[in-house]
């Protein structure tokens, strides 16, 4: 599991291989992490937008931009969390995700939230 705190927001994640979704004679993989962003800080906070930087294991870098995530963009109070899963798919066994989530504070604060680095590996494919 990876977890970042930036400015009371932190963000957790873990991955998982998901065999019945790869193909890996054809050099698919398939990934799928689940993110849990809570709000630690005082005041309360909106994902606007996310920023991931995917690699694959030969070094291909990704970069993948949007608004919100899984269609929102939460508002987060103070305590509160907001859960997600979402997938990757890449043509090697072993790769990395890190990015950032572009956030504004309910007193007009934009920040950046960081996305510590996390692996996706096929099980034993790191020894």
């Amino acid at each position: 599991m990876s977890e970042a705190l930036t400015q009371g927001v932190r963000v957790q994640v873990r991955s998982q291989y998901v065999p019945e979704r790869s193909t890996p004679d054809e050099d698919f993989y398939f990934f799928a992490y689940r993110v849990r962003v809570i709000n630690e800080g005082e005041v309360p906070v909106k994902l606007i937008s996310r920023h991931w930087i995917i690699t694959d294991g030969t070094g291909h870098v990704e970069e993948v931009r949007g608004p919100g995530v899984v269609g929102a963009q939460p508002l987060l109070e103070r305590g509160q969390a907001f859960e997600y899963t979402s997938a990757c798919p890449l043509r090697t066994p072993v790769g990395t995700m890190h990015g950032t989530y572009q956030m504004l504070s309910a007193d007009g604060e934009a920040f950046d939230a960081e996305i510590a680095p996390f692996t996706l590996a096929v099980p034993n494919a790191i020894n």
